[in-house]
């Protein structure tokens, strides 16, 4: 793949904002590869991603962010620039559920997630042969009701230790203090197994046994410290009948959970998510 710059940008919307943009990178004889736009007219902003090939610039990534200041302190925009050379740095957390966390070791191992993997964090020790088979270091840290303070802080030492920018929830089944989720605002994935709002909290499937739907879902979203309400990133449905047991419904879930897990977290890797409020703007 070509290294790209990705410029993402959120501002209330105008007039001339892509004009000014686009003129900008032409200046420097930048080559757009992909780019995307939405405007939304309920809260009057404007987003925006450009994928400029880093090969046609005459500048680094630094110097990129310096030149761009002035256009995006005249929109007062909120904005960013990665360099596709430096990939997101991912700690993933999982309990003793399976599925998910080798769901996207496979996919990094097989290039499809484009990021570093430096640890593996679990409450159990159940998946940490699995792991280590990966060459990933598996760190368990035991987390009870009398020591809840003292394992998080073990957690926050090993996330930034390994320098990670972001981590995954994969099936990790304990509920992170408020402290660490807003210091990873945005930053925090979580894959729920049920189609939010709808059965939010523990055991979904068997409340979505108990109401009888015809429909189950999982839902990747980011985390925030009201359980399961943070900004959502991809969502799919299975459907079921009244023929399902609970157990035919926990299978056919997890396949669920696994596909949005993944298309949440790759588009995450990818900086196409936007946050806005309580809701996020997905570039295809």
């Amino acid at each position: 793949m070509n290294r790209t710059f990705r410029l993402i940008t959120a501002s209330p919307d105008r007039t001339g904002i892509i004009a000014k943009v686009t003129n900008l990178i032409a200046t420097y004889n930048g080559w757009i590869s992909d780019a995307g736009q939405h405007s939304d007219p309920e809260s009057g902003w404007f987003f925006s991603r450009q994928e400029i090939r880093a090969d046609s610039l005459p500048f680094d990534v630094t110097t990129f962010r310096q030149i761009f200041e002035p256009v995006a302190k005249e929109f007062d925009m909120e904005w960013f620039v990665r360099d596709s050379a430096d990939p997101h740095r991912l700690a993933l957390m999982a309990s003793k559920e399976s599925h998910c966390l080798a769901d996207l070791l496979h996919r990094w191992q097989s290039g499809e997630l484009d990021c570093d993997i430096p640890c593996v964090i679990s409450n159990h020790d159940d998946l940490q042969s699995m792991v280590e088979w990966y060459g990933i270091p598996f760190h368990h840290v035991p987390v009870t009701s009398e020591n809840r303070a003292e394992a998080f802080a073990e957690v926050k030492k090993i996330w930034s230790g390994y320098q990670c920018d972001t981590v995954v929830l994969a099936r990790y089944m304990q509920i992170l203090p408020p402290e660490l989720c807003d210091q990873m605002k945005g930053n925090i994935i979580n894959i729920h197994h049920s189609f939010l709002p709808s059965f939010a909290g523990a055991k979904p499937y068997h409340q979505a046994s108990k109401r009888g739907v015809k429909l189950i879902g999982a839902t990747c979203h980011y985390v925030t410290e009201d359980l399961d309400a943070g900004p959502i990133i991809e969502q799919d449905v299975v459907r079921i009948s009244h023929r399902d047991t609970l157990e035919e419904l926990v299978r056919k879930g997890k396949d669920c959970e696994k596909m949005v897990l993944a298309r949440g977290v790759r588009a995450h890797l990818q900086d196409k998510v936007v946050i806005h409020g309580n809701k996020t703007i997905v570039f295809d």
